[in-house]
């Protein structure tokens, strides 16, 4: 109840003294009407003063802030100091000083202007694509580059609060996102999926793919998936004179400290992405999405073999049929007639060759490519 009250206390009392100003106002430009606007502020200036006495003649009630602002705002339009009667000169003069404080902290802004949005997020930017800058780099940066003259301090005030750092501390290990893609060409990714069968069985797909050319490189099913089994298709996947160096997996239980074990033996150092943490993994669960979108969510597999024949269609597909957006689009496996030529009319194939559809997947997926007219 009390903090109501409180809370109920802070509304009203702006609301009522704004009235009284609005009032004190319109009481002013009501006797400005009479002929002699200096003798109406002074009639309302001494009407003020007799309102805080009671009919019984008490003490005068302390003058509100609305008071205070009308006698120091009519105290400018004639001879104030004959007309006091119940507050000094002094107080009237230190409710003027207090007025003008208030009013000059208003106005004044501490401390050095801000510094453009446009410089600030130039800041902000560069402070989170280059973690291992500190404020006097990017400031250096600045200047060398770009002719500001900006502030190492200043340029630390801007910076992302997870990028705060005191002068002289350097980050200690890079991102995930830059090292997976300073490595890519080294690192191949695996997961599993589930697929379920016309009986409700559930089966496990794995695949392995190549971070940098988005390549699939092995793509298995399996009603009993097991370490064993893994390992089985790790060695399946990796040619003998493979260049891959880390093999990036979950930490699903099926991956065992026996089986990275074994994965090292295989020339391949095992790196597990962080609890609860896919995007860790995004390629390898991109290509599983995608799997699951254009291929295993429109069929009802009858059994493990015809799972295993769909998957192989689907990879010859996503090799060397699909484009992917990260390469540019590109292929990963393209064929020798591969990017086609940009036609030299925007919107037009030449006149001599016609579009050919190859059916995939039973008619689920389509292939295109321009083909010369048969005479």
């Amino acid at each position: 109840m009390r903090n109501v009250s409180g809370r109920l206390r802070h509304i009203i009392q702006p609301a009522s003294m704004l009235l009284k100003l609005i009032v004190d106002a319109v009481c002013y430009l009501g006797l400005c009407l009479r002929p002699n606007p200096k003798l109406a502020a002074e009639v309302l200036f001494l009407r003020k003063q007799l309102a805080l006495y009671e009919e019984r003649q008490v003490k005068p009630r302390h003058a509100t802030d609305a008071t205070r602002i009308v006698m120091v705002w009519l105290s400018h339009f004639f001879n104030w100091r004959s007309a006091l009667r119940i507050v000094k000169p002094e107080t009237l003069t230190r409710w003027h000083r207090q007025g003008f404080r208030l009013f000059w902290r208003w106005k004044s802004k501490p401390g050095r202007p801000p510094l453009p949005q446009d410089i600030q997020a130039l800041s902000r930017r560069m402070a989170l694509e280059n973690p291992t800058w500190e404020q006097e780099r990017i400031a250096n940066e600045l200047l060398l580059k770009l002719g500001l003259r900006v502030s190492p301090r200043t340029v630390r005030k801007y910076m992302p609060c997870s990028l705060e750092r005191g002068p002289g501390t350097r980050l200690q290990s890079q991102r995930w996102a830059t090292f997976v893609r300073n490595h890519a060409q080294a690192i191949v990714a695996c997961d599993f999926c589930v697929a379920v069968t016309v009986t409700f069985r559930l089966l496990s797909v794995f695949v392995v793919i190549e971070h940098a050319n988005r390549r699939l490189l092995h793509v298995h099913v399996t009603a009993s998936p097991t370490a064993a089994w893994t390992l089985q298709q790790l060695r399946e996947a990796m040619p003998a004179d493979h260049g891959y160096r880390f093999l990036l997996h979950d930490r699903d239980s099926i991956f065992s400290p026996a089986l990275d074990q074994r994965i090292r033996h295989l020339g391949l150092h095992v790196l597990k992405t962080p609890v609860r943490t896919p995007v860790a993994n995004a390629i390898c669960e991109r290509v599983l999405g995608t799997l699951r979108r254009e291929c295993l969510d429109f069929v009802i597999p009858f059994t493990e073999t015809h799972v295993r024949r769909l998957l192989q269609g689907w990879v010859c597909h996503c090799n060397a049929g699909r484009p992917h957006m990260a390469l540019g689009p590109g292929r990963p496996q393209p064929l020798a007639e591969l990017p086609a030529p940009v036609q030299e009319q925007r919107h037009r194939w030449p006149a001599h060759c016609r579009v050919v559809a190859r059916p995939m997947l039973g008619g689920l997926l389509h292939e295109y490519r321009l083909e010369e007219h048969v005479a």
